[in-house]
């Protein structure tokens, strides 16, 4: 196994040339062998200084990552495998107060076994003292982007791992809050790794080494360009007059080869970063995608629905993304495309109604601006769920509905061969919709008709 590399060599991978200045050390004296009187911790910790050159297990200071400035929580895995002590603590509340200070965002570089068994429950308890500086941070609405190394696990992991707004891992990094030592014997090595965690939903992406500083360069750049105005409106990338009826706009929304949330994603941003998993073991990229990108020289977070059913995991996904977008000051764009929210069994016990409800809440109450786009199929409120009131727009090849019309049609307990005619009573094209003023119109989307505001009937 190749020797992991230490604090300060880890910095040198992603921090500009020349660009780190350590903060000063807040360190105190401790009585013969720390706190707890523990024969030999002296010694060890002496030995610890001298492989490493460092008098704690972590290296903190400010440094700039493709030109974005933050302060850098580095840990030292070689200084008694990165634990956590007291004089941790001191260092990471300097660090995390800092940043407050000098509004910048924080990047913990996790290497950690957890915390300090030498301390006992002084150590332990460094944990609460972190929680309470990154839940300071959050409030002071800066960002924090964490990179978990090998190996990130105990403590260390739950806190400046798990708690920052986004988690980037090392390829085949060991990750998990049981280390290798205290699992189970039957234990799985495989659900402890970087991989299992970002398919588990509790890491955003895996990233090589030699990928790191662009891929942390991006996520600072985007996440510390707040914007109070609005997003703008998506071009229509697909059909350009509007439906002859209401089944006509059910088809045309289903059509296969109708523009979906991708295509409108790369016309819109020119580079964008995935935010991936809803930090409650789940994840749904097949219909659900959310992330921070580039529109017109300014950042844009945006979660769209990919025309898929949207599982439990893609709702809490979208809600985690509307939240930190709000408390970061970007706006948010969506995209509505389902048929519904998936209505299986394992979808209900996987906490649908909960899930569509916070998003609900989410969307209702962030102050950032939400603008809402449907592109496709507006199932009832599996879709409704992601839409802005009073802040929606629809394409032409869109229709949005209380219910899908065969289902309308059931509930009513009409032939099939009415279907159709229901999909007219319902209402659901694009004009319809406006004439209702549950959608805004504009010249891009309906030629002729301006700008028409809703009247916040959503």
């Amino acid at each position: 196994m190749a020797e992991r590399p230490g604090a300060r060599e880890f910095l040198a991978l992603v921090i500009d040339d020349a660009s780190f200045a350590e903060l000063p050390h807040p360190d105190g004296p401790w009585p013969p062998d720390g706190p707890l009187g523990w024969p030999g911790y002296d010694a060890a910790r002496a030995r610890a200084a001298e492989r490493t050159g460092e008098a704690e297990s972590v290296v903190c200071g400010t440094g700039r990552v493709e030109g974005v400035r933050a302060v850098f929580v580095a840990f030292e895995f070689g200084f008694l495998g990165g634990s956590l002590g007291h004089r941790t603590g001191d260092r990471l509340e300097a660090a995390y107060a800092y940043a407050r200070e000098h509004r910048l965002p924080v990047v913990p570089l996790v290497a950690t076994g957890g915390s300090r068994m030498q301390e006992g429950m002084l150590a332990l308890t460094q944990l609460q003292r972190v929680a309470r500086q990154s839940a300071l941070t959050r409030a002071a609405g800066l960002a924090q982007i964490a990179v978990v190394r090998d190996p990130a696990t105990g403590g260390g992991w739950a806190t400046l791992g798990a708690g920052a707004d986004v988690v980037l891992a090392l390829p085949g990094a060991q990750v998990g809050f049981a280390g290798s030592r205290v699992r189970p014997p039957d234990a799985d090595p495989a659900a402890y790794t970087a991989e299992a965690q970002v398919a588990a939903g509790s890491a955003d992406a895996v990233v090589p080494p030699g990928e790191l500083r662009a891929t942390l360069g991006r996520w600072l750049r985007l996440l510390t360009a707040p914007s109070g105005e609005p997003a703008p409106v998506p071009e229509p990338l697909g059909a350009r007059d509007l439906p002859a009826d209401g089944w006509d706009a059910v088809r045309r929304a289903r059509a296969a080869g109708r523009p979906r949330a991708g295509a409108y994603l790369d016309a819109y941003f020119t580079d964008r970063v995935a935010l991936s998993g809803d930090r409650c073991g789940g994840r749904d990229p097949e219909g659900m995608l959310c992330g921070f990108g580039t529109h017109a020289g300014r950042t844009v977070a945006y979660a769209a629905q990919t025309g898929a059913a949207t599982r439990p995991a893609g709702y809490r996904t979208a809600t985690r993304l509307v939240h930190l977008a709000d408390r970061l000051g970007i706006p948010v764009l969506t995209l509505v495309d389902t048929p519904g929210a998936a209505n299986d069994a394992a979808a209900e016990r996987q906490g649908a109604g909960p899930a569509i409800a916070d998003l609900f809440g989410a969307v209702a109450s962030v102050r950032t601006p939400v603008t809402t786009l449907v592109i496709g199929e507006g199932g009832s409120g599996g879709a409704l769920a992601l839409a802005a009131p009073g802040a929606t727009w629809a394409t032409p090849d869109s229709y949005f509905s209380v219910i899908a019309p065969e289902h309308a049609a059931a509930i009513l307990k009409r032939p099939p061969e009415e279907v159709e005619a229901t999909a007219g009573q319902l209402r659901l094209r694009p004009q319809d919709l406006a004439a209702l003023g549950v959608i805004r119109t504009s010249e891009q989307l309906f030629p002729g008709t301006g700008d028409r505001r809703s009247e916040e009937r959503m």
